[in-house]
């Protein structure tokens, strides 16, 4: 597993439960590892051992959990470059939506090395998508995008139902229906560091 999918999972739990409960985590996952480095490799047992520990930790769903992740990686102050990379795929949440399936070749063209899940999206009716995610931990994965697709809503100001449905081994299934494209102001998006809601 490349180092930066652990980093971002450290940084999530120190962020939003604090320094002691990702000591505690750590300890609990059996892993001496205390900081992730993000250029290195890690085996995926050891992102699968520190989730889980986790979990257990919390008691809070698995899920649950992954999708806080995603939405993490848009909306926490910590993450302004993932949101503002995020944002550069359109003008609303219809073209960023229809640009999502080229964020893994994004991506790479950032950290060469890295290895997302291969993202389609595919339009079934009018306002109604499908995201399909290949990946050996698709289902995982589908969770972390349903966190982040519901921030980008939200920051795009959309209106947007969304669930994971029919996973199977390698492969999940996001249900996007879009119900309105401008349904709130959402946030500014600004190229500088400092950003604002919209009033």
């Amino acid at each position: 597993m490349h180092g930066l999918i652990n980093k971002t999972l450290q940084h999530f739990l120190l962020d939003t439960y604090g320094p002691a409960a990702w000591a505690a985590i750590a300890r609990n996952a059996k892993t001496d590892i205390q900081n992730f480095e993000a250029m290195l490799s890690y085996p995926a047992q050891v992102t699968s051992d520190v989730l889980n520990a986790a979990v257990d930790y919390l008691s809070k769903p698995k899920d649950s959990l992954l999708e806080d992740l995603g939405t993490y990686l848009v909306s926490h102050p910590n993450c302004g470059v993932p949101r503002r990379l995020l944002r550069f795929s359109g003008v609303d949440f219809l073209d960023f939506l229809n640009a999502f399936d080229d964020l893994p070749d994004r991506a790479r063209l950032a950290v060469p090395d890295l290895i997302l899940p291969q993202l389609e999206v595919e339009e079934k009716s009018l306002g109604l998508y499908e995201l399909h995610c290949v990946h050996d931990f698709a289902s995982d994965a589908a969770h972390v995008l349903l966190g982040l697709l519901r921030a980008m809503a939200d920051d795009y100001g959309a209106l947007v139902l969304m669930d994971v449905q029919d996973q199977t081994e390698g492969h999940s299934l996001v249900s996007v229906q879009l119900i309105e494209a401008a349904y709130a102001s959402g946030n500014n998006f600004e190229l500088g560091v400092i950003e604002r809601r919209a009033t």
